[in-house]
């Protein structure tokens, strides 16, 4: 019996004019920061503009994240190469440093002036709570979107558990895990083409 056809995967990448790409990075560089890049990341590229599917967006965003450097420059240099080329990579990167760069300037001048009164430190430990929070928010998007199958899912659970509560070195655990993670996806690829 014929499987049927994912029209998600099947979708050619249209080119989006570079003009697009940097008003699009721009405000995601503004407008968010730190562990929730991803999620904003996701519903600006994915869910308002249309530029990529869920499969492809989780595909770049697993790419983005086993190269060296920061996952969100990464993930923006990576969709721009998709979606326009190197002028897109170059577009999308400018895009999410620039904002980012500027508002670190202002904040530490900001910081200085103001890191003795204890306001300060509330101030950044709610910060640190959105990011925690916008974080736990891609990660069960992302959940919700994988097939249910219990390799994969061990793999994660795996890997959350080495890196996040027994405070392995991630490079080792990621290291580790890519083969296993190969292994298992070229397993039930053959699997699901046996039957």
């Amino acid at each position: 019996m014929d499987q049927p056809v994912d029209k998600s995967e099947a979708v050619e990448i249209q080119p989006v004019a570079v003009l697009d790409l940097l008003m699009s990075f721009l405000r995601l560089g503004a407008s968010s920061f730190g562990g929730g890049m991803t999620g904003w990341t996701h519903r600006e590229i994915v869910e308002r503009r249309r530029w990529l599917t869920d499969n492809e967006f989780l595909q770049t965003l697993t790419i983005a994240q086993i190269m060296p450097g920061a996952n969100p420059v990464n993930l923006a240099v990576y969709i721009g190469l998709k979606l326009a080329g190197l002028r897109g990579a170059a577009v999308a990167l400018f895009g999410m440093i620039m904002p980012a760069f500027l508002a670190i300037l202002a904040l530490s001048f900001t910081y200085q002036q103001l890191r003795s009164y204890p306001e300060a430190q509330a101030v950044l430990r709610g910060l640190a709570c959105v990011g925690i929070a916008s974080s736990l928010t891609m990660g069960i998007k992302t959940a919700r979107r994988l097939k249910a199958q219990v390799l994969p899912i061990g793999i994660a659970v795996g890997v959350f558990l080495t890196v996040g509560v027994l405070r392995w070195p991630l490079v080792l655990v990621v290291v580790g895990a890519i083969p296993l993670s190969v292994a298992a996806a070229l397993w039930l690829e053959r699997k699901k083409n046996r039957g």
